[in-house]
């Protein structure tokens, strides 16, 4: 039986742009919040024309904005800060990604829509955070993976660190740290009527989720050189092999009773017992290089030991697996992911692509009880972009 969306009825006003901020309300508009996305009318969210060069909305900007409306609104003015505190007072979520204090210059800050609206979940995600001495300091996702030291560990032993094409702290530790925070805000507000105010720091959530350093650290009192350690390419048994067509295959077989059946499947009986040995990395490479990855993949897939072929971009939007769930969006020239979750009787759909700048500023004001009148008004002052 199909339900109402999880999160209909729960407002969000989204001052963000770029990563992390957009992602993190895109999966709240996605679950049915109504997220209102205010850009100034200035500069706006420079993820428009990312990499576009000819001025219209990029792709980027498109995938993550979806399910959206979107409001131009000047921040730097009295009308612009009074329609904002209007909206805030029935708003439930307020997503900020600006350096520390602004938001409290500009006269929006988490004190003043308390004040007007206790259960409000007031989101602040930044780089390092709202305190400590690097603060105020810019950064990027590559920066927070430096002091995190997890982009110490990123690569090949004997190779210099590798910058992964996925942006760990902007989307694990900004987007999704940010979400589950402002989920719990959001709960307790509805159960006591006090929202809260949630502090995300980027490099603060990826030094969270380093366990296998810290693992490494505890056992051994030190850290190992990147490509070394149990999980990032130490062990036979948990690595990438390069095939004779220049793709890769992944080995996970962790478990004694996978790595039996990959030994098998190899027709090497004798490395059975070699499953720790990291001198055997070499001697699987060089069977892995005899055949094409197709060729491996097709005779590991029905094994069942966590040996599988390693895919490109565009193989995974193919694969069957992917396709099955429903992950691939295709439709007006743009292709997507669905959410990264199921929930029982609610049909994800894409509702609204993508708002234009400032495309919902009227119908945003008339829910807010704004007349002709004073829209006008507002218009004229500049306030509105």
């Amino acid at each position: 039986m199909s339900r109402p969306a999880p999160l209909a009825g729960i407002k969000v006003l989204d001052l963000t742009r770029l990563l992390p901020g957009p992602v993190a309300t895109l999966h709240l508009a996605d679950l049915g919040a109504e997220v209102i996305k205010i850009e100034d009318p200035q500069i706006g969210d420079y993820a428009r024309t990312l990499g576009t060069g000819t001025g219209e909305d990029s792709a980027y900007f498109r995938m993550i904005n979806r399910n959206k409306q979107g409001m131009v609104l000047d921040l730097k003015k009295p009308e612009g800060v009074e329609v904002f505190l209007r909206l805030a007072a029935t708003a439930d979520v307020i997503v900020e990604s600006f350096r520390p204090g602004v938001v409290d210059k500009l006269g929006i800050g988490y004190e003043t829509v308390r004040a007007i609206n206790p259960k409000i979940a007031y989101c602040a995600i930044s780089g390092y955070g709202q305190d400590g001495p690097y603060k105020n300091l810019a950064g990027h996702d590559i920066n927070y993976l430096g002091y995190a030291g997890v982009l110490e560990q990123i690569g090949i032993e004997g190779s210099q660190p590798a910058v992964p094409n996925f942006q760990i702290a902007d989307l694990l530790g900004g987007a999704l740290t940010g979400v589950m925070g402002i989920l719990a805000a959001v709960v307790e507000a509805q159960r006591t009527g006090q929202g809260r105010y949630v502090d995300v720091s980027m490099t603060d959530s990826v030094l969270a989720h380093t366990y296998f350093a810290m693992l490494r650290l505890n056992d051994a009192g030190h850290s190992v050189p990147r490509g070394s350690d149990l999980l990032s390419g130490g062990l036979p048994c948990y690595a990438t092999y390069r095939c004779a067509d220049g793709k890769y295959m992944a080995v996970g077989a962790l478990e004694g009773k996978f790595w039996k059946i990959c030994c098998t499947t190899l027709e090497r009986p004798d490395w059975v017992a070699r499953q720790w040995d990291a001198g055997l990395r070499s001697e699987m490479a060089a069977l892995f290089a005899t055949r094409p990855r197709d060729d491996w993949a097709e005779r590991f897939l029905p094994t069942d030991c966590c040996v599988t072929p390693i895919l490109s971009p565009e193989e995974a939007l193919r694969n069957e697996q992917l396709q099955a769930r429903g992950m691939i969006i295709e439709g007006a020239g743009l292709t997507q992911f669905a959410p990264p979750l199921k929930l029982s009787g609610f049909d994800f759909t894409v509702r609204q692509p993508a708002p234009r700048v400032g495309e919902h500023n009227a119908a945003i004001l008339a829910a807010a009880g704004y007349d002709a009148a004073e829209i006008a008004r507002l218009e004229a002052s500049g306030a509105l972009g």
